[in-house]
């Protein structure tokens, strides 16, 4: 009797609970489209006059207004999924035009609300004459004040999770996709954000938001920026911006993955500010940037991993100002500067192992003063040139173990700073005609060198001191 009695219990407790989901959610059940300028003049009023779960509809048009969402409602243009010139023909037609009332974002997103499918443009000024400047300078005195504040952008989701989708923002006095605070876990999929006064995407204050299959390009800060984000930014296209094609300062940590970064005034992926900034970049590829492809300063400890860095203007990889990565079976070729190449500091750290690093005319690896280095197991080659293939300056420190290290030029490691070089694979490939020095191991004055178990091939000397 007992057991019958807590089974029908149970019963009645399971239909109590379907009983009061089913009470929360009737608009849903009854969910309406209402339709834009068919039944409603304004987006806005459409949106007024919906229930949570409702669909707004808008044909195309210019719409001149800015608009404050509610919560559960889809915002969408009318069509399908044909494509234009810069993204979706619906999206490129339908046209929210921010010069109307207001002085808010172009669009505020609501909890659980979905943006779908529009053009934004005219939020605040648009100076093309101050972008001109600034591209023309690669940023430099640009004020950063913009970085890490929420300000007036084309779309701001502010502390509240949402849906941003195939929306093409564009011309905007600021930022074009805002997003911010702890509890935002959004979604911003395939939009496409050029020539805005910010950056293309901003995430800060601790957004955790999904980045994911965007377009960002000609934006007057970063393509995607982050200042104390945690954001994932995966498979995102990011060029030709002022700064870099991905910026990462003021704590952020986020999960950058598989992104491509291009032909940007900066570096392709900029990583900064802080210890705390400690992102970890997997399987992504920078190339023909105007300064490295992935470049760090200012303390910054990020992870790398997998990367492709190829003909950039300076470094694949550069380091400076302190900072602490750990870099890790990435590909790095054909950059002007240097494969790696960490730049005079007082205190640099970093953890170098597994990589590839060749065709590059100068060091494939340069450690200037300053740094404490652990090589291991990379990969280090040129088929030309004189340069040695690694550099240890005079100030700084390096363990090599493990590596392999082929080339022609004047040494294979010289050596002005303290290193120790165990168990590596040393390969000049053949001996120069041109007399010395042709050295595996170039030990300069003032140099200190603890050397032992290497292999040698084709120098005209194993150790020179």
């Amino acid at each position: 009797m007992d057991l019958f009695r807590l089974r029908k219990q149970s019963w009645f407790d399971v239909m109590k609970i379907l009983l009061l989901i089913l009470l929360q959610v009737p608009s849903y059940l009854a969910a309406t489209t209402l339709r834009v300028p068919g039944e409603y003049g304004t987006i806005q009023a459409a949106v007024d006059a919906a229930m949570p779960g409702d669909t707004v509809e808008v044909f195309e048009g210019t719409y001149v207004e800015r608009i404050t969402l509610k919560p559960g409602l889809i915002l969408r243009s009318a069509g399908d999924g044909a494509p234009g010139e810069h993204g979706l023909l619906r999206a490129e037609r339908t046209i929210m035009d921010g010069r109307g009332p207001g002085e808010g974002p172009g669009v505020r997103m609501a909890e659980g609300a979905v943006l779908d499918g529009f053009t934004i443009t005219g939020v605040g000024h648009y100076d093309a004459l101050a972008w001109k400047k600034a591209h023309a300078a690669q940023g430099e005195g640009q004020s950063h004040e913009h970085i890490g504040a929420f300000g007036v952008p084309g779309i701001g989701a502010e502390n509240v999770t949402s849906r941003i989708i195939n929306n093409i923002v564009h011309h905007n006095g600021f930022t074009g996709i805002a997003l911010s605070g702890a509890d935002n876990q959004s979604l911003v999929k395939s939009n496409r954000c050029y020539r805005n006064m910010g950056g293309g995407i901003g995430a800060m204050d601790g957004c955790k938001a999904e980045i994911r299959g965007n377009t960002c390009y000609e934006n007057f800060f970063a393509g995607i920026g982050h200042a104390g984000a945690d954001t994932q930014v995966i498979d995102n296209t990011c060029y030709a911006n002022v700064r870099a094609g991905i910026g990462i300062s003021e704590g952020a940590s986020p999960l950058v993955v598989s992104n491509r970064c291009f032909r940007n005034r900066r570096a392709g992926i900029g990583i900064r500010t802080g210890e705390a900034t400690r992102p970890e970049l997997r399987d992504n590829v920078c190339y023909l940037n105007d300064m490295s492809g992935i470049g760090i300063k200012e303390r910054a400890a990020p992870l790398l991993v997998g990367n492709h860095c190829y003909s950039n203007t300076l470094a694949g990889i550069g380091a400076q100002l302190d900072a602490s990565p750990r870099i890790e079976n990435n590909i790095l070729h054909d950059n002007v500067l240097a494969g790696i190449g960490l730049s005079a500091t007082e205190h640099g750290q970093a953890w170098i192992k597994g990589n590839r690093v060749f065709d590059h005319p100068v060091p494939a690896l340069a450690i200037q003063s300053g740094w404490k280095v652990v090589v291991e197991d990379n990969d280090f080659s040129r088929a030309e040139g004189l340069p040695p293939v690694i550099m240890v300056f005079a100030g700084a420190e390096g363990i090599f173990t493990g590596n392999r290290i082929k080339g022609p030029g004047v040494a294979g490691i010289r050596v002005g700073g303290r290193a120790v070089i165990r168990g590596n694979r040393l390969d000049g490939l053949q001996v120069r005609k041109g007399g010395p020095p042709h050295y595996g191991v170039w030990v300069l004055e003032g140099g200190q060198v603890e050397e032992r178990e290497n292999v040698f091939m084709n120098w005209r000397e194993k150790v020179h001191r």
